[in-house]
C-alpha cells in the first residue's frame, strides 16, 4: 500500500496488490482509530455482521467508515452480511448431556427443557423435510444423529457418533433442501435498516435456491449490490443460475465444512471460483483463513497456505471474520493477509495460472475490446489498464481478465465506485462527469498520477464506451501517456 497527496489534499491510499481484503468490524475493531488502522493497512470492503451487534452499534461503525471515505478522499465498501435462520435445538433441563453411539434420542417440538433422552427442535419446517435415514448434524458435526422415524412434530433418532450435548446447538440438516426462506423477519428488519443507511453490498445467508436470491433482490430494490453466500451444498445443484442472478459470490467455507466431507471442500472451493470467475461475477473466500490470530500474533503456516491457495485461485477478495472482529489482532491479521497476498502476486508461478485461466470472451465487441486491453497492456508494459464506468459493468469486464496491472476505474457514480472496491484489481475513483472521451482521457492521465499509479511518461490503456451512460457499450480501447501535473 502507497499514499500520496490527491487533489483536494486528502491521502491517496492505493493498494500494492490486486486482490481486494474484506474485514469483518466488531467490538476488537469498533474505535475510529482501530478502523482508520486496518483501512491503512489494506482492508478495501469492511464486513458489518448482523448476527451480532445491534443497530446502533452497526450505524456508529459505518458513520465512522464515511468519515474516513471524506477525509481520504476513497471510496469504502461496506457489506451488511444478514444472519439468515439459525436452526438450534431448545435447552436441557441439568446442562449439557452425555450421549453413547446406538442409543435412542428424540427431538420434538416441545419446549420442556430436555434430558438424555429428547430434545426440543422448534422448527416444525426440518421435521417436514425428514426421511427415514435422514443424517442430522448438530454442534457443527461434533454430534450425528440418523433417522429412524418421523412425523409432522418428532423424530426417533439413534446416536451415530458424538458423546455431548448441551444447550441451544446449532442443527444442520444434509442433503435435504428445507422448506424455508433465507430472509427471516429479523433479517428483515435488519436488511430495511442497512438499506437506509447506505451500505453498498447485502450478503445473503442460507441460500438454497435460485428463488432465494430472487426474493432478496426484490426486497433490495437497487439500492446496494446482492451477494450470495454459498454455505448450503444443496445450492452447488444451482451453481449457474445463482451465480447469474447474484452480483457476487462467497464461498463461505465453515458451513460447507460441517454437511460436506472435509476432503470435499477444497475442490468445491476451486469450482465456485472458476465459474464465478467465468461468469465474470467477484467471488470471495471466507472462513477460517487467519482463525489462530484469534488469540496469537502470527498464524499458522497451514493458514497462511490457504490463503495463498485462495490467491493462485484467483479470487477476488479474501475475509478475515473472528480474526478483526473479536480477536486480538486485528490489525496485525491484515497486515499478513496483504503480505501473503503480495507474495503470491509477485510469484512468476502466480501470473502462469492466471494466463492460463482467462475465460473465453464472449463473441461481443466489448468483450473483444477488454481481452485486446489486456493484451496491450502487457505488450508495452503498460502502467494501468483504465476504465471509464457508470454501471460497473466495462470494470467488472476488465478484471475478468485478470490483468497484471491495476485497473484504474473511472465514475461519476459514487455507489458505483464503492461497490468495486470489492473487485479483483480494480482502483476506483469518484470523479465529475465528462462531457467527452478526450475529457475522458485527460481525466484518466491526471488520476493515475496524483494516486501513484502510473508516472509521467508511462502509458496507459483505456476502454470506454462512447455514448457514455450506456451500460455494457464497451467500444473504445485508446493508448494514452501519462503528462506532467
Amino acid at each position: 500500500m502507497t499514499g500520496t497527496s490527491g487533489p483536494s489534499g486528502g491521502i491517496r491510499i492505493r493498494r500494492s496488490r490486486l486482490t481486494k481484503i474484506v474485514a469483518t468490524l466488531g467490538p476488537s475493531s469498533a474505535s475510529p482509530e482501530v478502523i482508520a488502522r486496518l483501512f491503512e493497512t489494506g482492508v478495501d470492503v469492511f464486513r458489518l455482521n448482523f448476527s451480532h451487534g445491534s443497530h446502533a452499534d452497526h450505524g456508529a461503525r459505518l458513520a465512522v467508515l464515511r468519515d474516513l471515505e471524506a477525509r481520504t478522499g476513497r471510496p469504502i465498501a461496506v457489506m451488511a452480511d444478514l444472519q439468515g435462520p439459525k436452526l438450534r435445538i431448545a435447552t436441557f433441563a441439568a446442562g449439557p448431556v452425555a450421549l453413547a453411539p446406538g442409543q435412542r434420542f428424540r427431538l420434538d417440538l416441545s419446549m420442556e427443557p430436555g434430558d438424555t433422552t429428547r430434545v426440543g427442535l422448534p422448527h416444525p419446517e426440518i421435521f417436514a423435510a425428514l426421511t427415514p435415514e435422514t443424517d442430522l448434524l448438530l454442534d457443527d458435526g461434533r454430534v450425528r444423529l440418523r433417522v429412524a422415524a418421523c412425523g409432522a412434530d418428532f423424530a426417533e433418532t439413534v446416536v451415530v457418533s458424538g458423546t455431548r450435548l448441551s444447550d441451544r446447538k446449532g442443527v444442520n440438516v444434509p442433503g435435504v433442501v428445507l422448506p424455508l426462506s433465507p430472509l427471516t423477519p429479523k433479517d428483515r428488519e435488519d436488511l430495511a435498516f442497512a438499506l437506509d443507511q447506505g451500505v453498498d453490498w447485502v450478503a445473503l445467508s442460507f441460500v438454497q435456491r435460485p428463488e432465494d436470491v430472487a426474493e432478496a433482490r426484490r426486497l433490495i430494490g437497487g439500492r446496494a449490490a446482492l451477494l450470495s453466500k454459498l454455505e448450503k451444498p444443496q445450492a452447488i445443484a444451482h451453481l449457474a443460475d445463482i451465480i447469474e442472478m447474484s452480483d457476487a459470490i462467497m464461498v463461505a467455507r465453515g458451513d460447507l465444512g460441517v454437511e460436506l466431507p472435509a476432503e470435499d471442500v477444497p475442490t468445491l472451493q476451486k469450482r465456485i471460483i472458476r465459474e464465478s470467475r467465468r461468469a465474470g461475477k467477484p467471488v470471495i473466500v471466507a472462513t477460517q483463513m487467519l482463525e489462530s490470530m484469534v488469540s496469537a500474533p502470527a498464524p499458522t503456516r497451514a493458514e497462511a497456505s490457504d490463503v495463498a491457495t485462495a490467491v493462485y485461485d484467483g479470487a477476488d477478495a479474501v475475509m478475515l471474520s473472528a480474526e478483526t472482529a473479536a480477536g486480538a489482532y486485528p490489525v496485525e491479521a491484515v497486515s499478513i493477509m496483504d503480505r501473503i497476498a503480495r507474495r503470491v502476486e509477485h510469484d512468476p508461478l502466480y501470473r502462469t495460472i492466471m494466463d492460463a485461466q482467462h475465460p473465453d470472451p464472449q463473441k461481443t465487441s466489448a468483450d473483444a475490446i477488454t481481452a485486446a486491453a489486456r493484451q496491450v497492456a502487457h505488450t508495452i508494459q503498460a502502467a494501468a489498464i483504465v476504465t471509464y464506468t457508470t454501471s460497473g459493468s466495462t470494470t467488472l469486464r476488465a478484471a475478468r481478465e485478470r490483468p497484471e496491472v491495476p485497473i484504474l476505474c473511472l465514475t461519476s457514480a459514487l455507489d458505483t465506485a464503492r461497490r468495486l472496491q470489492l473487485v479483483f484489481g480494480v482502483h476506483a475513483v469518484h470523479t465529475e462527469d465528462v462531457a467527452n472521451f478526450s475529457e475522458m482521457v485527460q481525466t484518466a492521465a491526471r488520476a493515475a498520477h496524483a494516486d501513484g499509479i502510473a508516472a509521467e511518461g508511462q502509458r496507459l490503456v483505456i476502454t470506454a464506451g462512447v455514448p457514455f451512460g450506456t451500460p455494457g457499450n464497451t467500444n473504445i480501447l485508446r493508448i494514452a501517456w501519462v503528462g506532467a501535473e
